[in-house]
């Protein structure tokens, strides 16, 4: 193992083939459901925790840390699960931590999965940042590149070496940044030491959130007969009142299985079924998932069961049942406007962070749900998940609840040239793959986004994105694809490819501060510019300004909730000209208030959210809140008890 600043001989990196494709990855990654047939055992709360302060970071591979419990090779803290470390001890040293650190629980594993030799047992993570080692009673038994996205490896033959002994769990995590990884960033050594003390490096970061570290969201112990369903994929469409499933079931463990598809309706009734591995459902009087505000009954689900046999004698079998939702939904994209089940959708919705007081971006169901209040109280249809993918029970969330994601992968903050070499580009397709490979089903997700902000004038830009976003498409070709730039519309090599042309722009905030004048006429002249060179739709992916909460002037100055009003509304006066044409959507940045690192421009933090990091509303909140519950009404397709609420 290596220093932080030569962490890259760790990667492990698919090679770019001539054709600029990679190799595919192995199995599919269904979110673990119990089942009758399936178990999952939730391993989150407190586990060991230990960092290597070592000069190299690498005492921890020097010394086999994994070989023996956690606690026996130095001192160990509690550390909850999932949470990140940074804000969990009052320890600055931590806070700012870059390099590896340790994890460790020892669990017990059912009798029963032990002893019945059909059973597998798999050990997943939903989430580390972003590299990361993982030994079962010390060995190694996977590792695993990139944030935000889960890993997982069967652990069966380990655990029944010796059933007598609890399963002790080792995962060691780096948050080092280099060029190459999604976001990248670079190690910067001081080496004055008139100015500096011996060994002190720092990470640079070319994005504008905490760079928190950690296992964020769930590990788990889950179970599958050992002939198991191991990937699902569903594509819908509909014509009149009959929708159409197109469906495709992927077995492992046999040469052969039989198998019975169900698709059931919210109650419990059969609509359709199948005795086949691939084929397509008809539904007759479909029942359509409709975004939020949509229609009368938004995020509609139906269940396909799937229900597997295997032979494994002449008297038994392995049966596996695996049930996943199912939104029956369309999306296209015209010139002009962005449709969802051939009605035109605008995008009102939001921006947001997984960041939150303590925990960091660890997985936080009271949170969640009262973010899911917050957007369905301000009359918001859809977010995106700015910068990098969100967590699986968010999105199901979405699915449930009808709310539209923009869903993005971790690729911001691509600045530097050397991020776009052969390098970068294959794990970034990489990364795409296992995204997709992920929320493929979500009927929530319309739309891939591959980047935000990149250096997209670049000369090598042109290449990397017609690369990345041609081979979005082809794992993916029911949705969209798109990146969110803001860079000049007639240097930018990337946009020739995409379907939507996502622009974020910061008019009388980072440019003209203070100038709220000139926004009718530059926001005017970028929708003109982009529209009239690419003739896509748009949508404005990020604006806003910073506002410290009960900051108050008038006239409106930088940094009230007064110019953050007024600001918002000189936008919504050219959004309301431009929607009627092309303009399909806007999204605040942001929706809560969200932790940066310390920078003079920041004051702890981000302070563009309409709610606080805490979610209390500013005088922004409201201001949205009537403008998108208006936008709402005016489709005309809203029930009567659908109006504005009284309380506007």
């Amino acid at each position: 193992m290596s220093v932080p600043g030569s962490f890259a001989v760790l990667r492990v990196l698919w090679l770019l083939s001539v054709f600029g494709t990679v190799l595919p990855l192995d199995g599919g990654m269904l979110f673990p459901r119990e089942s009758s047939s399936r178990e999952v055992k939730e391993l989150n709360g407190l586990w060991d925790f230990r960092a290597d302060g070592s000069p190299n970071r690498n005492e921890g591979f020097e010394k086999a840390w994994y070989k023996r419990r956690l606690a026996e090779t130095g001192p160990v803290i509690e550390m909850p699960v999932p949470a990140s470390y940074n804000d969990i001890t009052q320890d600055p040293t931590l806070r700012d931590f870059i390099g590896w650190v340790w994890y460790e629980r020892e669990v017990f594993v059912p009798a029963r999965w032990i002893s019945d030799e059909g059973t597998r047992v798999i050990l997943r993570v939903g989430s580390a940042h972003y590299y990361s080692i993982v030994w079962v009673n010390g060995e190694k038994v996977t590792e695993h590149e990139g944030g935000h996205l889960p890993f997982e490896a069967e652990i069966s033959s380990l655990i029944r070496r010796d059933p007598t002994k609890p399963c002790r769990i080792t995962i060691a995590v780096n948050n080092t940044l280099t060029l190459e990884t999604l976001p990248p960033g670079t190690i910067q050594y001081m080496n004055d030491r008139t100015r500096y003390p011996d060994g002190f490096f720092v990470q640079n970061i070319y994005f504008d959130f905490f760079n928190y570290a950690g296992i964020h969201r769930p590990v788990l112990l889950y179970t599958t007969p050992k002939v198991y369903v191991d990937d699902i994929i569903v594509e819908t469409n509909f014509m009149d009142d009959t929708g159409l499933v197109r469906y495709k079931v992927s077995v492992q463990g046999a040469a052969t299985a039989t198998l019975k598809v169900t698709l059931m309706d919210k109650d419990g009734h059969c609509v359709a079924s199948s005795n086949t591995p691939s084929g397509v459902l008809k539904v007759v009087d479909v029942k359509l998932w409709w975004p939020y505000l949509m229609h009368e009954n938004p995020g509609y689900l139906y269940s396909m069961e799937v229900r597997q046999h295997a032979p494994v004698s002449e008297t038994s079998t392995y049966e596996d049942v695996y049930t996943l939702p199912v939104g029956i939904r369309t999306v296209n994209v015209t010139k002009t406007q962005f449709l969802v089940n051939n009605k035109p959708f605008y995008f009102h919705g939001v921006n947001k962070h997984e960041d939150s007081d303590i925990r960091g971006k660890g997985l936080d169901w009271a949170l969640i749900v009262k973010d899911f209040n917050l957007i369905k109280w301000l009359g918001a249809n859809s977010f995106r998940t700015s910068h990098y993918p969100y967590a699986e029970e968010i999105l199901q969330m979405c699915d449930r609840h009808g709310i539209v994601v923009i869903d993005e992968c971790p690729g911001v903050g691509i600045k530097d040239i050397r991020s776009f070499g052969n390098s970068s580009l294959s794990h970034h397709l990489v990364v795409m793959d296992e995204l997709v490979r992920r929320d493929k089903n979500h009927p929530s997700v319309v739309m891939w986004s591959v980047a935000n902000e990149p250096a997209s004038e670049m000369p090598p830009a042109e290449f990397y994105f017609k690369t990345l976003i041609k081979h979005t498409k082809a794992l993916d070709h029911t949705r969209p694809v798109t990146y969110i730039t803001d860079s000049n519309y007639a240097r930018d090599k990337g946009a020739p490819f995409v379907d939507v042309v996502c622009v974020n722009s910061y008019f009388s905030w980072y440019h003209d501060p203070g100038h709220l004048e000139v926004i009718p006429i530059q926001l005017n002249a970028q929708f003109e510019n982009w529209y009239g060179k690419y003739k896509k739709p748009i949508i404005q992916s990020e604006y806003g300004a910073d506002a410290l909460p009960g900051l108050h002037m008038d006239p409106p100055m930088m940094f009230t909730e007064e110019y953050q009003n007024a600001l918002l509304q000189s936008y919504h006066d050219v959004f309301d000209q431009k929607r009627k044409q092309y303009v399909i959507g806007e999204l605040i940045w942001n929706f809560a208030d969200f932790m940066t690192a310390q920078a003079i421009h920041r004051v702890v933090g981000n302070k563009k959210g309409i709610f606080t990091r805490q979610r209390q509303p500013k005088a922004a909140a409201f201001i949205l809140r009537k403008r998108y519950w208006r936008l709402a009404n005016e489709t005309g397709r809203l029930p009567p008890w659908t109006k504005y609420p009284c309380s506007l």
